[in-house]
């Protein structure tokens, strides 16, 4: 599956929400989950984000949403933005290197 999650956050929130995102791959970079593919976007405007995630597990499990540091994340992004998270599904027409190919 790959989706791409924006928000935009309270200025006052931005420092936050980015040290957030860095416990996040701090602990991807230590276990290093098989299947996963991440990235995390600061756009622009200084308080607009986009995540892209990808993952592809057998038995359809999501090792990014069962992180400790995930769950530390998402536990008050709502209490941090302007605009909430929208999730939308990316249907690839290609890439290059982009999801680990």
């Amino acid at each position: 599956m790959k989706q791409m999650i924006r928000y935009r956050l309270k200025a006052d929130r931005v420092a936050e929400n980015e040290g957030f995102a860095r416990a996040v791959y701090d602990e991807l970079h230590r276990l290093r989950p098989p299947g996963l593919h991440y990235a995390t976007f600061r756009l622009d405007d200084g308080v607009s984000f986009v995540h892209i995630v990808s993952h592809e597990a057998a038995d359809g499990s999501n090792a990014l949403t069962a992180l400790p540091a995930f769950k530390a994340f998402v536990a008050g992004i709502r209490d941090r933005c302007e605009e909430p998270p929208v999730s939308t599904q990316l249907h690839e027409i290609g890439s290059y290197g982009f999801f680990g190919d």
